[in-house]
């Protein structure tokens, strides 16, 4: 922020340009008024706000602790300054003035500024001290005369006509040492609580900029001297202390009241040797007449709970900054970052690898002579250097398991590493090359346990030139790791959760999209539980008989590992009922019959179809699932029109089949209503988006896929998405071979010709021996059972299928056959020779397969 001296609703000063105000004195008349203080870190945070802050501005320390200062208070009404951010002023090292702000409700609001630019911690900070000028300028300004309390007064007798007192912020020189020392202590009082030793620094910078002071009347001038008063029946004295006082953000209300002293200056006062009134103060109407008498005890030495109160700001802090997230990377970030530089100079943390691996424990409970830990994350204050070759972050250690276990609940403390003890303790954490960056430093070494197990240790190491660590210290930083190791903790229990979520989903949900004749297939999962990873949203393409396949996508109702669960005991059952080869319209009512026995909670909507390569036709059901889409092989794109029918477990819903033609070259996308639904906008329009894709001949399955994907709205996407994508080609009649067989063994025979003659034309007279073979046994086992005809079919789609198809439902089983057995030996050969073979139900009778690779 960049003020002139002319600018805002008051006068405004800079460092440099004091009033020139002679050496302060304390006298026995004070004034009293009510300031807020505000402290920003170097990263721009608020990290002070009191209780003045608080009635001041309006804004409550909850909302401003820890976020960012930049606009939160702007100035208002002055020209050249409606963009002036009042919290952000680094141009100059010290101001003071009068600008109008606007607080939390909109309220302008009259504010005496006093800022500072500092260098405590490290870096740029800002300390700002404010004032409402509203009260002090309508002559509401209290003083005090020794104990008792007077209305300030003027010297004119034309007050009462005049608007008001004309008050100003100002900054005045300190003249020496002693006046700064008691200026430190008194402003120590209402400045954050922090060490002795940090208030000292802060001290050091604050008052060669100039001493914050109240111009009066235009000529008296009043340094701003903190104390903690409480007023009652006019009496002056210390007000009590209140222990919420000693937290970095206290709360209002509270009962506490701190308050400024306000005293003249001594160059401003009008003493004489008869007792003389002092500058600007006369005798008001009750009579008194306000003069100087002995100084009110007013300088202390600052609190001896400044320390403490530091190390609770410190774990104030960790609470609120660590943990923010379940990713133990993260938060063991966040936990060296909330001590360096504030507490430590260095800080490290490393985690027992095995309870963070995702791989599987050891089945031998025994314990081990060693452990495996894993340097996790590390903050450093200062250059980086030698430090982060010896120390860098995911480096694994070996240590033996009584080095990370000593005394569970204690720190170790070293307060200063001698040279010689340095590399022996180096080799002890672990680290040899870290020997000679030790000497000097001061360190503190804590186990990290939550829940009674032992995660890992966290070091810290103070620089040479810093207080070494002490007990008070150790104490502090084994309460700072505990809450940090309950936050660990938490993120290793979520990892093992997640993990399992996930193992379960990948389990229930297929890997890869299978290798069918006649069809291309892509699909893709996206969980809408972001934590969990799992959901109810499944797809499934199956293999049928006459190489057709079934193409499922389904979405159970709700979300979680419930959904996940409901999901799995549906998609087994479409996989079996799919062997049984029944119509889709049959299926879904066998799987809602299935879902009313598994119980209410049991609800899904599904859409079931199944592809003929051979007819180039699609029959569909669907049970309360929204449309899929086909995109035809000229680029029209239109939704199905097929009966909606209910969810699967509503029940008394008929459900109905369609059949559709499907030229070559065709593309059906079924997916899920997460797919299409956005926020602000029916399904409807999610659909229409959907068709509007233009679908290219080029392109394969998995392109389809990502380009439907691409447009998903995924920022305020909460359901599941599930999307299948499959090219229908089919397969061309001259690599299909079928042939009806009468019931006669003779057939036999006449099956072995065929088939000998049909490899043949294809060109696949090195399979004719194993095929013939196996075809007779399959048709012999046919003729036995069969009532009516028996099928043969032979397909050429990249491998040889055969199936032999006849109208007896009970499904040959595989045996042993004995020496003297002249039966059982036929599947056994099947399954032998062949690649693949299996049997399946038709919706009347069966059929039994095998493959054969194509040579070369």
């Amino acid at each position: 922020m960049s003020v002139d001296s002319a600018s805002g609703n008051g006068s405004g000063t800079t460092a440099g340009n004091g009033s020139g105000a002679a050496p302060l004195a304390t006298t026995g008349v004070a004034a009293l008024l009510r300031l807020a203080v505000i402290c920003v870190d170097p990263d721009g945070r608020v990290s002070y706000w009191n209780r003045g802050s608080e009635e001041l501005f309006g804004h409550r320390w909850e909302g401003v602790f820890g976020h960012r200062a930049s606009g939160l208070l702007t100035s208002s009404g002055a020209p050249r300054q409606d963009t002036l951010d009042l919290l952000d002023d680094l141009t100059h090292p010290a101001w003071a003035g009068s600008l109008a702000t606007t607080d939390r409700d909109g309220t302008v609001r009259d504010v005496l500024w006093w800022t500072y630019r500092i260098m405590e911690p490290a870096g740029r900070s800002l300390l700002v001290i404010a004032a409402n000028a509203k009260p002090l300028r309508a002559g509401s300004l209290r003083i005090a005369l020794g104990d008792r309390l007077l209305p300030y007064a003027a010297e004119e007798p034309a007050r009462e006509a005049r608007e008001g007192i004309s008050v100003s912020a100002q900054l005045a020189p300190v003249p020496d040492l002693a006046h700064a020392r008691q200026l430190t202590a008194r402003l120590g009082i209402v400045l954050p609580r922090v060490s002795t030793g940090r208030l000292e620094r802060i001290m050091r910078q604050v008052v060669p900029l100039g001493y914050p002071v109240l111009r009066v009347d235009g000529s008296t001038e009043l340094p701003v001297l903190p104390r903690e008063y409480e007023a009652d029946g006019g009496t002056l004295r210390p007000a009590r202390t209140n222990r919420r006082e000693l937290l970095p953000a206290p709360r209002s209300g509270s009962g506490a009241s701190v308050q400024a002293t306000v005293t003249p200056a001594a160059g401003n006062s009008a003493g004489n040797s008869s007792g003389g009134r002092a500058a600007g103060v006369r005798t008001g109407a009750d009579g008194l007449t306000a003069v100087p008498v002995p100084a009110v005890p007013v300088f202390a030495t600052p609190a001896p709970g400044h320390v403490l109160d530091e190390q609770l700001a410190l774990l104030r802090e960790t609470g609120t900054k660590v943990g923010s997230t379940l990713d133990l990377d993260t938060t063991a970030r966040e936990l060296c970052a909330v001590t360096v530089p504030r507490f430590a100079d260095f800080a490290a943390i490393l985690i027992v690898d095995q309870l963070f691996s995702d791989t599987e424990p050891p089945k031998d409970d025994r314990p081990s002579d060693t452990v495996l830990l894993r340097r996790v994350a590390v903050a450093l204050n200062g250059p980086s250097g030698a430090w982060e070759s010896a120390v860098p972050e995911g480096e694994l250690i070996t240590l033996s398991t009584d080095d990370i276990t000593p005394r569970l609940n204690e720190p170790i403390l070293v307060p200063v590493i001698e040279p010689g003890l340095a590399q022996d303790l180096a080799l002890d954490l672990g680290v040899p090359a870290l020997g000679p960056l030790l000497p000097g430093r001061s360190m503190v070494v804590v186990p990290l346990t939550a829940r009674g197990t032992v995660l890992g240790r966290m070091c810290f190491l103070r620089q040479p030139n810093r207080r070494p660590f002490d007990a008070k210290d150790a104490a502090t930083a084994g309460e700072i790791v505990t809450r940090g190791a309950v936050h660990l903790d938490n993120a290793r229990l979520h990892r093992f959760e997640s993990r399992a979520a996930a193992t379960l989903q990948r389990s229930m949900m297929p890997t890869r999209p299978p290798k069918i004749p006649g069809v291309r297939i892509a699909h893709h999962y996206m969980p809408g539980d972001r934590q969990a990873q799992v959901g109810g949203d499944w797809f499934d393409a199956i293999q049928l008989p006459g190489g057709r396949v079934a193409l499922i996508v389904g979405d159970v109702m709700g979300h979680g590992l419930i959904s996940a669960a409901v999901m799995g005991q549906f998609r087994t059952s479409v996989i079996t009922m799919a062997a049984l080869d029944l119509p889709p319209a049959q299926l879904l009512r066998h799987l809602d019959n299935l879902a009313h026995r598994l119980g209410p909670e049991h609800l899904a909507t599904c859409v079931y179809a199944v592809y003929d390569p051979i007819h180039r036709n699609l029959t569909l059901a669907n049970a309360g699932h929204i449309p899929p889409v086909l995109a035809r092989h000229d680029g029209v794109s239109e939704l199905l029109q097929i009966p909606k029918g209910a969810p699967i477990g509503v029940g008394g819903v008929p459900f109905e089949t369609v059949e559709i033609p499907v030229p070559d070259g065709s593309w059906l996308v079924l997916c899920t209503d997460g797919l299409v639904e956005v926020r602000g906008q029916g399904i409807d329009a999610g659909l229409a988006a959907l068709c509007a894709n233009v679908i290219e001949p080029q392109q394969t399955p998995e392109d389809v896929c990502a380009q439907i994907l691409s447009r998903l709205h995924s920022e305020d996407r909460r359901d599941d998405v599930a999307l299948l994508v499959a090219r229908f080609e089919g397969i061309a009649s001259k690599d299909v071979a079928q042939w009806t067989l009468r019931m006669d063994d003779a057939e036999v025979r006449t099956a072995r010709e065929l088939t000998r003659q049909q490899l043949g034309i294809w060109g696949l007279d090195r399979l004719t021996d194993v095929t013939e073979l196996l075809v007779s046994e399959l048709v012999t086992n046919a003729l036995r059972v069969a009532s009516h005809d028996v099928q043969l079919r032979l397909m050429n789609v990249g491998k040889l299928l055969v199936e032999v198809s006849d109208d007896d439902h009970n499904l040959p089983q595989l045996r042993r056959a004995d020496a003297d057995d002249e039966e059982g030996r036929g599947l056994a050969l099947v399954s032998h020779l062949s690649r693949r073979w299996g049997t399946s139900r038709k919706a009347v009778g069966k059929v039994v397969w095998f493959e054969l690779p194509l040579p070369g």
